[in-house]
Order: structure tokens, then C-alpha cells, then sequence
């Protein structure tokens, strides 16, 4: 069986080199390409051949694990990120979320631990979302601002449902399902961002789950 491939982001030598050992001592996984810094994974891109999950440090020089999501959502490319972190101040692991992160492991977890998150990340999308959605959905740094009510066309709520997809559809899977261009995809995609400040495919979910739009999150 083809093994998961795994990239590491972490400035710490050490850390990469332990990293890549436990992974592969797993079995299922192999170490494809690592990257001491975010700097230096931020030029390589775009990358041919990319892993299928990042393990993904915060805390680094230059940029840290969130101005890498950043980097990346500026771009329009897509990485599967799973954040490592010691920090779980819920702002952190908010920016996370809303820049693309797939999900957080602290650095002190066990071996069962950060397996069952890569597991997650590729079998479900996200790991710890139920946790993460509990501990961010009463996070709100506009909280004092008024709230737009929300108003989606028939069109914007089908391709909501979609990104909510538990089968994890790409923009030209929704269109085909939609019978729709991957532009008018596109377009539905940019008015939801601009009108709720969303900013990424994940920030869609969330923002579908602390407004129960959509299943799984109904009721």
C-alpha cells in the first residue's frame, strides 16, 4: 500500500529529525519534505508532488505558523496544515481556523496522538474540529460590532452545503455538481468571503456552524 506522505515546518533541527523518525516508525506514513523555517517553504511554493498533511510549527523566526497560513491563503493554494503548538490562547487557534489550519496538536502528545490526528486530517478534513468549533464559536474579536443578518441565495446556501461536504469536494467537483463554471463557483465564493469577512474554505465551515446553516450543523 502507497504510504501518506508528511512535510515538517519546524526551525528546530532536532525536532525535524525526532519528527521524521516517529512518523515513519509508524508505518503508514513517510516523511517527503521538510522546511527549517517558514521562509523557506513559502519559496519553494507552489510544490509539485506536496505532501498530503504539514506538521506545521508556530512558533518560528521570520514568520510563525499563522503568517504561513496567511502566506498561503494570499497565494490561493490549498496545504493541508496540521498546527503544532504550545499556545492555545483561543485568538491563536481562531487566526488558525479562519487561515486555513486543519487542525492543532499540542507539541508534548504521544505517538498515538499525533497519528490519530494525521488520520483525521486525511480521512475526515480536520482534526479536534468538534473541540475547536466548542472552544472558538463564542470568540468573536467584532463581538461588540453589530451583526449583519444573514441572507444567502439559493445558490450561495447549495454551495454552502457543499464546502460542508463531508466527502471534502474541490471548487470543480461543487461546479460539476452544481451544473455551474468553476467561476460561477468562484463568484459565490468571493461574496460570502467579502460580505461575512470570511477568508478561507475552513472559515466557511465555521461560519456555517455558528450560524447552523447547513448540515451536519442544523439544529
Amino acid at each position: 500500500m502507497e504510504k501518506i506522505t508528511i512535510g515538517i515546518i519546524d526551525d528546530h533541527k532536532i525536532v525535524r529529525q525526532a519528527l521524521r523518525e516517529l512518523i515513519e516508525k509508524m508505518g503508514d506514513f513517510l516523511v517527503s519534505h521538510e522546511f527549517e523555517n517558514g521562509e523557506e517553504f513559502l519559496e519553494a511554493l507552489p510544490l509539485a508532488n506536496a505532501p498530503e498533511v504539514f506538521l506545521l510549527d508556530y512558533s518560528m523566526p521570520y514568520k510563525n505558523g499563522i503568517e504561513v497560513l496567511q502566506a498561503i491563503e494570499e497565494r490561493d493554494e490549498e496545504y493541508k496544515m496540521l498546527l503544532l503548538t504550545q499556545h492555545f490562547e483561543e485568538e491563536i487557534i481562531n487566526g488558525a481556523y479562519h487561515h486555513g489550519a486543519r487542525g492543532f496538536l499540542h507539541k508534548n502528545c504521544t505517538s498515538q496522538e499525533l497519528k490519530a490526528a494525521i488520520d483525521n486530517v486525511i480521512t475526515i478534513g480536520y482534526n479536534n474540529i468538534t473541540e475547536i468549533l466548542k472552544r472558538i464559536r463564542n470568540f468573536d474579536p467584532n463581538k461588540n460590532k453589530s451583526a449583519k443578518p444573514i441572507r444567502l441565495s439559493d445558490r450561495e446556501m447549495q454551495f454552502l452545503t457543499l464546502v460542508c461536504d463531508e466527502r471534502e469536494l474541490t471548487y470543480e467537483q461543487m461546479a460539476d455538481l452544481m451544473h455551474v463554471s468553476i467561476k460561477s463557483i468562484e463568484s459565490y465564493r468571493a461574496a460570502l468571503f467579502d460580505r461575512y469577512h470570511i477568508k478561507s474554505k475552513v472559515g466557511l465551515v465555521l461560519f456555517s456552524f455558528r450560524h447552523k446553516l447547513t448540515p451536519p450543523f442544523l439544529g
